[in-house]
């Protein structure tokens, strides 16, 4: 199994393309944009893309579903049921399943978008826009941003410190270096006053 890193300007987005080096199977990891350079790309390092799987469908990281389909005959595999039109195998928090010979088990992280999943292929975390390097994602109100850190803790910071962490912006981190710096798990003043209330309570 290899692991390629495509930049996507549309979004400023992070493209990934994991194959299989035997069979030559290959999947992309939220399709942004699919330019003629990532085609370019896929078919000088002879992959077939046939799967492809979904973080969420916010446009910065689905953009390139409708073109990519038109060329390649791939599985699409999301939370939902459909993606513009475009229909989706749907994947729950807990599943496995098997795509180009490659095991991935689902991990539901709802807070940043309600459909938001995080993929686990090995010791790799596609976390979509849930968990940056650094920093976790954004949300639109204080109930999803707690959420999500729930979720995070829960479900992502609980995994070995050297799963590798491949967010859909900027770059790699792992589990304990964001276990021990992401600076979106410091409690806010209001989070650190309620903690001390229920301490006495």
């Amino acid at each position: 199994m290899t692991v390629f890193f495509h930049y996507s300007l549309f979004g400023s987005a992070n493209v990934y393309l994991v194959g299989n080096d035997e069979s030559r199977e290959a999947l992309l990891v939220d399709p942004a944009a699919f330019t003629i350079d990532l085609l370019g790309f896929i078919e000088e390092k002879g992959y077939d893309i046939t799967s492809v799987l979904v973080t969420h469908k916010h446009p910065h990281h689905v953009a390139g579903l409708a073109t990519l389909l038109k060329i390649y005959n791939a599985q699409v595999y999301s939370s939902n049921a459909d993606i513009d039109g475009v229909p989706c195998r749907v994947v729950h928090d807990g599943d496995t399943f098997t795509a180009c010979g490659i095991d991935i088990r689902t991990i539901s992280v709802p807070g940043h978008s309600a459909d938001s999943v995080v993929f686990r292929l090995g010791k790799m975390l596609f976390t979509g826009d849930a968990l940056y390097s650094g920093f976790i994602g954004r949300t639109m109100s204080q109930y999803s941003n707690s959420l999500l850190k729930d979720q995070l803790n829960q479900k992502i910071l609980n995994q070995a410190d050297d799963c590798i962490v491949l967010p859909g912006h900027g770059p790699p981190s792992s589990v304990g270096a964001e276990r021990l710096f992401n600076v979106g798990f410091r409690q806010t003043k209001a989070e650190a006053r309620k903690a001390r209330y229920d301490f006495f309570v």
